[in-house]
């Protein structure tokens, strides 16, 4: 990935309005549906419920062309690894939320308990490891970036000052928040409390350096500086997106490390829990429909 695609791509990640979108509408279904009394019109073992049982059940196993495809490249013609990691990811949601409908929200037997606590732990592991693998991978197309691209980028920012110079101590000032909010503390017990804070730091941190740029461009104005009255609010926006694009490419770079540790971990927890559903699964489709 050259320089130029990287420091594109936190303006990518930071496009979060369909994630966002899509995790609504979940949770709204998932309200709707704990309180909604399905068990009145769904029954399990019937019609509809079965049918989104089976259904659920066998998204989840089409999740599982996600890990092949990767691994075997005879399988390009199922197409684009990319593609298969977006299936994977709507999959992995609308699987379990038709589960959920299906035992409408209630527990029942100890085999039915276990696959449904199971899924539960898997759809859980997956929200989390999709969150990691967005630290990681600036497009979410298995490209990942590495810690020199990161880096990179990082310094090819703070060289980009040409308008920011027009605003005297703004410069000063958005170093001084990086050195507050960005940068990790040395004292052990802040640098464990750095990470899991890193998003609400990055919000304050934006809104202290957008504060910072309207009291530069009011104080330029005030001194009656003929170049800033005809372009304050253009030099303004520059200013905000320089401050943005920097202060998000000194937090990836601050915590590239320990996304990728914690990612590491991740895939230790997450692919045994995966076939403990799998399992779990089949124990309970065979008891519903033997027993």
């Amino acid at each position: 990935m050259s320089v130029e695609a990287a420091k594109v791509s936190f303006n990518n990640g930071q496009r979060l309005h369909g994630p966002i979108l899509w995790g609504l509408v979940v949770a709204l279904l998932i309200a709707w549906g704990s309180h909604a009394h399905l068990e009145r019109y769904i029954s399990p073992l019937r019609g509809l419920g079965y049918w989104l049982g089976i259904f659920g059940g066998s998204l989840m196993i089409v999740l599982l062309i996600y890990s092949a495809r990767k691994r075997a490249p005879w399988l390009r013609w199922l197409g684009g690894i990319p593609a298969w990691f977006e299936i994977h990811m709507v999959l992995g949601i609308v699987g379990p939320l038709l589960i959920l409908f299906h035992c409408n929200f209630h527990l029942g037997a100890s085999n039915s308990n276990v696959a449904l606590i199971c899924m539960l732990l898997v759809s859980g592991s997956g929200i989390i490891g999709r969150y990691i693998y967005t630290r990681l991978h600036a497009h979410m197309d298995g490209n990942e970036d590495t810690l020199d691209q990161l880096k990179a980028v990082a310094t090819r920012l703070r060289s980009q000052t040409t308008s920011i110079a027009l605003l005297p101590g703004l410069l000063d000032a958005i170093e001084a928040v990086e050195k507050r909010y960005i940068v990790p503390p040395k004292a052990l017990a802040g640098r464990l409390w750095h990470l899991p804070t890193g998003g609400i730091r990055f919000a304050i941190a934006r809104l202290t350096v957008r504060r910072d740029i309207k009291e530069a461009v009011d104080k330029a104005l005030r001194r009656e500086s003929e170049l800033i009255a005809q372009h304050a609010q253009r030099i303004a926006v520059v200013a905000r997106r320089y401050a943005d694009r920097r202060l998000e490419a000194g937090r990836r770079v601050v915590e590239y490390k320990s996304y990728a540790k914690l990612f590491s971990f991740w895939h230790v927890l997450h692919i045994p829990l995966f076939f403990m559903l799998l399992i779990a699964g089949v124990v309970h489709v065979i008891a519903v429909n033997v027993y």
